[in-house]
């Protein structure tokens, strides 16, 4: 099984998805590793990232799922799958459970604030929310919990199955 944690920039993926892998003993990927150089720029740029500019990221990231499915291996993969096509596209003939850190956009705009060493720009808040179809399925969990009180919560709905 892979467990997919998603939302937009800054509500804590790459924080929860490394605590719950470290909690599950699971391999803990974050997708914003798998950009391109590319994209990366774009976004530095401020400018939002298309479909097309994703196409590529969304199937290596679906090809990383396969396989570790294929194995018999579970994981964690923190990315932002903001539609409900890309979610396809990753879970697609795969064990994917879906767990959304929904957020406020004021949330998100105070934790983009005091961080640094990202290269999403606060500019493309609006577009993340723009882009944002929430998920109807799944684990949908208060992103401005704390980071225990969420993982101790998807541990537990993962549990009841």
């Amino acid at each position: 099984m892979f467990i997919l944690v998603m939302g937009v920039t800054g509500s804590g993926k790459t924080t929860i998805g490394t605590l719950l892998s470290a909690a599950m003993g699971w391999d803990f990927y974050d997708a914003d590793d798998f950009h391109s150089l590319e994209n990366v720029h774009k976004m530095a740029s401020g400018v939002p990232l298309t479909d097309e500019d994703r196409g590529p990221w969304l199937q290596e990231l679906h090809e990383l799922i396969s396989r570790h499915n294929e194995r018999g291996e579970n994981g964690v993969l923190a990315c932002s799958a903001l539609k409900a096509v890309y979610r396809r596209i990753l879970s697609a003939d795969a064990d994917v459970a879906v767990v959304y850190l929904k957020a406020h956009p004021d949330l998100i705009r105070s934790r983009l604030d005091s961080r640094s060493g990202h290269y999403m720009p606060q500019r493309l808040i609006g577009s993340q929310f723009l882009d944002l179809e929430e998920p109807k399925e799944g684990i949908i969990i208060d992103a401005a919990w704390p980071p225990e009180q969420i993982v101790e919560t998807i541990r537990s709905e993962l549990a009841r199955g």
